[in-house]
Parts: C-alpha cells; structure tokens; sequence
C-alpha cells in the first residue's frame, strides 16, 4: 500500500497531513470530506494506478482473498458507477484477452444511471429490480453469471438505522437477482452496513450458498460501519 510522505528533516518521523481552510461558502462536513480525500493514500493510488475511485481496492482485496475473479468468469456488477469494480475484473477475468493462452472472461456492468464506457467492459443502463432483468443480463451474458457482485449504497438520510435497513433492502434485492442468474457454483459479494438487521439476510444467503462470509477489507475506512458478504458455492 502506498505511504504518505514523511518529514525527514530529523526532529522525528510524522505523517506529513494536508489542512484544508474551511472557504468561505463550504460547509465544514465539505471541509473534513475533502481533507480526508487528500489525506487518504487509497484515493492517491487510485489516481496513480488509473481506477476511478478508492472503491476498486476494496473488490481487489476481497478477490486476493477469495479468488472469485478468474481468467473466463462471467461477472455482473450491479451499481457499478462509477466504474472502478469493472475495471479491476477487467483486468483479472482477461476480458480484453491481453494474457494469452488464458481464457476470455466477460464483465456486464448496470446501473440506474449513464457511466462512463470502460473498455473490455459491457455496461447497460438498467434497473436491476425491474421484472426481466434477470433475463436481460443472461441474454447479454449469454449464459448465466459465476460472480454477482454490489458495491451499492442506499442514498443517505442521515439517520443511521434507517440507512442501515435501506442498505440490507438493497442487498436482499440484489441477492434474489443473484440466485436468478447464477450459475451452480457461482459467488455473491455486496455491501451491508453493520447494524443488527443483518440477520435475516444471512439466514437467506445460508441457505443458497455453501459458505457465508463476512469481512472488513483494509481499503474499507476504518470509521465506516460497511462490510462485505461472501457467499462461495451457490447451489441453485
């Protein structure tokens, strides 16, 4: 992972934090967000390693662990702008075909609203929960998926239960999609915010799935409540 600089002109090693001045017109959440943003060294390697956003370390680091995005799979990923999740499957399931002698995989990528086209990438505009999504994505696919995967966040109320039931709503949808398009075998990965809801979503995962996981990546901030299921084995 990539360290933010150092002082090393010998009175100590400290971390060296850029302070942004609260402008005038900008709102002192505005502030702390833009702040952390500067001072966080997963959006700097973003910008170095050319993914749009410090999200595409998170789906790395959950795949180092779990090995879900290999040369050939067939991924969806729901909620996908802004585009980084697309671009490191890209790269690991060989879309594009650069690692010869490798099988080619496919990554379909669908959200609410227009991204931004990411080559090796198919993206759709789509509503995920609208009757025949399902049957949409497997004609694009041309088959059914091996990954379902969601990095989606309901839109905030500033409450935090509420957020947090919004969020594991969202995730059961994106479940039931899951268990409609992917094949024996297949994996789901989404986003929860940890809460005390969680439960009925695990039960439902547990029985569709041969292994339940829940994991805390390091790209995930430390302050945040979110965390990931895995869920390994889909038995149909």
């Amino acid at each position: 992972m990539a360290k933010i600089p150092t002082n090393n002109s010998g009175r100590g090693q400290r971390e060296l934090r850029v302070k942004v001045k609260t402008a005038r017109g900008r709102k002192l959440s505005s502030t702390i967000w833009l702040e952390r943003q500067l001072n966080d060294p997963y959006v700097k390697r973003a910008q170095v390693e050319g993914y749009r956003g410090r999200a595409a370390f998170k789906i790395l680091e959950l795949d180092d662990k779990y090995r879900f995005l290999v040369p050939g799979a067939r991924i969806v990923d729901l909620g996908c702008a802004p585009g980084g999740w697309c671009q490191v499957a890209v790269r690991r399931i060989n879309a594009l075909g650069e690692r010869q002698g490798k099988k080619v995989g496919t990554i379909l990528g669908v959200d609410l609203q227009e991204v931004e086209s990411i080559p090796g990438a198919e993206i759709h505009v789509l509503d995920f929960m609208e009757d025949g999504a399902d049957d949409k994505a497997k004609t694009w696919l041309d088959g059914q998926a091996d990954v379902v995967m969601s990095d989606m966040a309901a839109a905030s109320s500033g409450h935090k239960q509420t957020d947090h039931l919004r969020i594991i709503a969202l995730c059961e949808a994106a479940a039931y999609f899951a268990f409609d398009v992917l094949a024996p075998g297949g994996t789901f990965i989404a986003k929860v915010l940890a809460g005390g809801a969680e439960g009925d979503l695990q039960a439902l995962l547990k029985k569709k799935f041969n292994k339940v996981a829940n994991i805390k990546p390091p790209a995930s901030r430390s302050n945040s409540s979110e965390k990931f299921v895995v869920a390994t084995g889909f038995r149909g």
